[in-house]
């Protein structure tokens, strides 16, 4: 093999973010896909052993249980995805050399800030979700793994699987009124973007040695509500199938769930646009780049 390649191991290669970061990967990288059923993040032995056979430069972790409200319920599963799965590959990467990316969300904040989050915001994860999603960044952080970057993000849509985009799409085809959660804000983030920010993170390994913690999202902020407007707004533009004409706010007791959700999701990149010296697109723009390409990724 030429050195100049690096091998890449892609777990979840199954899941959303996964498939954009194999259709973004630098041509430098031979992704090895990494997924049930024949890699099991939560099989300790199972994960040594294949990163010991595979020895690859960086391990990119995007599996994740992520059905917020089926985590209140099966909490048991969701920490050994979630947590305990991520300490496995932080073991591995230790034994090995390896660089782990690994996706953590805004879920482990309790969103009660009124301004956005950075890195060394205290914790307070509000769901079974953010609580299992917290215990594998401890894990990590415990493993003594010292080449490991942490990526917190939000709302996160992309093609290849399900979305609130697709699901406000769909609705918007059955239904002539929508009823939007409007005191809950974030910022969405599109998957190709985040799957470049992992990359772009790579690359600053080097000298500046830079591994830690970051948050990534798209630039701005908006409610559900608002990111429901302008979908339906772009389905229009684009000529999609389109029923609904209203979209109501509604309030968060309005629409109760068995997980709770943080009311403020905003993030501060400012440490990753200081280490990649790259500018984030803003949530709109994505949007509008995610509609030309959806169905065809």
């Amino acid at each position: 093999m030429n050195n100049d390649r690096k091998k890449l191991a892609l777990v979840g290669a199954n899941g959303m973010l996964a498939r954009m970061v194999r259709h973004v990967a630098p041509s430098v990288y031979d992704v090895t896909s990494c997924d049930l059923p024949d890699f099991d993040i939560t099989d300790r032995y199972l994960v040594l052993s294949a990163m010991k056979h595979l020895r690859p430069h960086a391990i990119v972790n995007c599996a994740a249980y992520t059905n917020v409200d089926g985590c209140e319920t099966n909490e048991e599963l969701a920490l050994r995805v979630n947590g305990r799965g991520p300490g496995y590959l932080a073991e591995a990467a230790l034994e090995t050399g390896a660089t782990l990316a690994h996706i953590s969300t805004d879920y482990v904040f309790a969103g009660d800030k009124t301004e956005p989050y950075s890195e060394d915001d205290p914790t307070g994860p509000l769901s079974s979700y953010g609580r299992s999603k917290l215990e594998g960044e401890k894990a990590i952080l415990s493993s003594g793994l010292l080449r490991y970057f942490i990526i917190r993000t939000s709302w996160l849509y992309g093609p290849g699987g399900k979305n609130f985009v697709e699901t406000i799409l769909r609705l918007a085809g059955e239904r002539e009124e929508l009823r939007i959660v409007a005191d809950q804000l974030g910022s969405p983030t599109y998957t190709e973007d985040l799957a470049n920010a992992i990359f772009s993170l790579l690359e600053t390994e080097g000298p500046r040695r830079s591994y830690g913690i970051y948050h990534f999202s798209n630039a701005g902020s908006c409610s559900w509500y608002e990111f429901a407007v302008e979908i339906v707004r772009l389905a229009q533009l684009n000529d999609l199938p389109v029923k609904v004409e209203s979209i109501k706010p509604i309030s968060t007791e309005d629409y109760p769930l068995p997980a709770k959700r943080p009311s403020y999701s905003v993030f501060s990149k400012q440490r990753y646009e200081t280490i990649t010296g790259r500018t984030i697109p803003e949530w709109r723009e994505s949007l509008i780049r995610y509609f030309a390409v959806r169905q065809t990724i």
